[in-house]
């Protein structure tokens, strides 16, 4: 499989594309000699939590996840492309136009970008509880932290920061904790916290530019 670069006007254009209700369609405009293109699909986040990653940026290997769709498939799907969507998070996708050189499969890349679209997936919620327990005098407390995800979460999404006089606002409003394991579809139910008696913990995503596009954190 090759690749070329776009060296006319007549590419794809017009990608627009719709994610809801565990379904993705995904339309555009044929140019007129067209008769069938590769879809590519790149997902942030897979079902099972993980990331995948395309090689299209290597002129002689086939990306991640490639389908053939024709013209004919196009016009008697109502004039779209649609696909079950099963996993949360963003997704990217790129039309590619496709035609046959002296028996080898060749791919044209569009550097205006108009054969690719982003579209999200949904966030995936995570909720958590946090109880506390200490006496009157004591001057020590424990907290115990319970997760419930709805997919598996990477140990490195989220963080507990722990705060002196109130709960943290924010990350970086206290000393933060990373956690030692990743979090299972479900209920998780963390190790118990000795904390002072005028300390309290809350949860944080390490990074929540990038995963709260993923993922939704709740606290019930």
């Amino acid at each position: 499989m090759l690749y070329t670069e776009l060296k006319t006007n007549q590419g794809i254009h017009g990608l627009t594309g719709q994610a809801q209700d565990g379904l993705c369609t995904l339309r555009w405009l044929w140019p007129r000699d067209a008769e069938a293109v590769y879809i590519e699909k790149v997902t942030q986040m897979s079902a099972v939590g993980e990331e995948e990653y395309s090689q299209s940026d290597q002129p002689d290997s086939a990306p991640a996840s490639l389908r053939l769709y024709t013209k004919e498939e196009y016009k008697a799907n109502n004039g779209s492309y649609t696909e079950r969507v099963d996993h949360f998070g963003r997704m990217t996708y790129t039309v590619y136009l496709t035609y046959e050189e002296q028996g080898e499969t060749v791919l044209v890349r569009q550097p205006d970008g108009q054969n690719t679209i982003e579209l999200s997936a949904g966030k995936a919620k995570i909720y958590y509880s946090i109880k506390q327990q200490g006496t009157w005098f004591g001057k020590r407390k424990t907290v115990r932290i319970e997760v419930h995800a709805e997919v598996p979460i990477p140990k490195e999404v989220l963080c507990y920061v722990k705060k002196e006089g109130g709960y943290a606002t924010n990350k970086d409003d206290g000393i933060i904790y990373p956690f030692a394991a990743p979090f299972q579809a479900g209920r998780n139910e963390l190790p118990a916290i000795e904390v002072g008696k005028n300390e309290y913990v809350r949860l944080f995503f390490t990074d929540g530019r990038t995963y709260g596009q993923m993922y939704e954190l709740i606290l019930e």
